[in-house]
């Protein structure tokens, strides 16, 4: 919550360079860690080999397992219906395009604007505030890392081990993701102490002018996390978290089918968490290299299969993920006219207050 703290209204020119700088500077971070990541994936590889199997891979088996990932997009919709209910009830045929536009969203632009757009979607269509589905946003990724790091330990008892380089990093999320977790439950439970802390630092450090700016969208913010406060829902977040994740390992099953080549369930549910852990890290869009290394690494290590051989169906995979859900989440970007300057405009939003009523 600290960006809540850094918004003025009147921000100087300076701040605006250094803004822009910043946000720069992490664009060339992310397209660097993808370029690292790609190195480590494909370098000492016979490529022609990669190309080779990947124009005999039996691409009919993608329609089945495009279509189950679809399921889970459908499940995704209906748990952010479920956490939103305490603004208003919306329809999952009405969130379902907002979804499909955050993910083309994530999928195009680097650092996770798709997350911004869906929720400045959201209010144009919806009337919900930005801060406060924001706040239902974040929820989402933390359960989301949460099966991440359930799908990694179940699979440890089946599989020889986490590949060595990639285990600190594995323990790391896990302290990250659980801390944070208790953090929003506790903010869910006890917003008032919240307020009693904001309160006095507000008066100190805030303006006068925006201040009842900053007041509402941290009141929305507090809203948003009220999913939080009852046990059943939590659980109910839990478990639909679960059948997402686990519809998208079934189709790196069916993709699988594509190729020569057979690993378990749980070594496909090991590398479902592994690889969707690295794509936290900042990436070029489309989580280039931070997707494509550490699922090739699973495999050859985990699952003892061929390097070009893994390499081919990770690119096929990642590509088969990438491609339906993009295409289609710009056809409702288009419906909605849209314009790519909405991104922008979301941005600026996320900055800027809201005034209440």
């Amino acid at each position: 919550m600290t960006w809540i703290f850094l918004v003025s209204k009147r921000a100087s020119f300076t701040d605006f360079l250094r803004r822009n700088f910043i946000k720069r500077l992490l664009v060339w971070i992310g397209i660097g860690v993808s370029a690292l990541f790609l190195y480590l994936a494909l370098r000492g590889l016979n490529l022609a080999l990669v190309w080779q199997l990947m124009k005999q891979a039996n691409y009919g088996w993608i329609i089945p397992g495009v279509l189950v990932y679809f399921v889970g997009v459908w499940i995704r919709t209906w748990r952010w219906h479920y956490m939103l209910r305490q603004f208003k009830p919306v329809p999952i045929r009405r969130l379902f395009p907002v979804v499909c536009i955050g993910y083309a969203g994530n999928n195009i632009y680097p650092a996770r604007a798709g997350e911004v757009i869906r929720s400045y979607v959201l209010k144009k269509n919806e009337d919900i505030s930005i801060s406060g589905s924001l706040a239902t946003v974040l929820v989402e990724r933390i359960f989301d890392g949460l099966v991440m790091l359930l799908f990694v330990f179940l699979a440890l008892p089946f599989v020889p081990t986490i590949p060595g380089q990639y285990r600190t990093f594995v323990i790391a999320l896990s302290v990250i993701f659980g801390a944070a977790l208790v953090v929003f439950i506790a903010l869910a439970a006890r917003p008032h102490w919240v307020m009693r802390l904001y309160s006095p630092l507000a008066t100190r450090f805030l303006p006068a002018s925006i201040r009842p700016k900053i007041d509402h969208m941290v009141d929305r913010f507090l809203f948003g996390l009220a999913s939080l406060q009852s046990p059943f829902d939590v659980m109910m977040i839990f478990f639909t978290s679960i059948l997402i994740w686990l519809a998208e390992t079934l189709k790196y099953w069916f993709v699988m089918h594509a190729f020569n080549f057979s690993v378990s369930f749980i070594t496909l549910m090991l590398m479902n968490g592994i690889v969707n852990l690295f794509t936290t890290l900042p990436s070029a869009p489309g989580y280039i290299g931070t997707f494509d290394a550490p699922g090739i690494k699973v495999l050859v290590d985990v699952g003892g299969v061929d390097p070009a051989t893994a390499t081919a169906y990770t690119l096929v995979l990642h590509a088969a993920l990438w491609l339906p859900i993009t295409a289609l989440g710009i056809y409702y970007f288009i419906r909605a006219r849209l314009h790519w300057s909405d991104f922008e405009k979301a941005a600026q939003e996320v900055q800027a207050a809201e005034m209440p009523g």
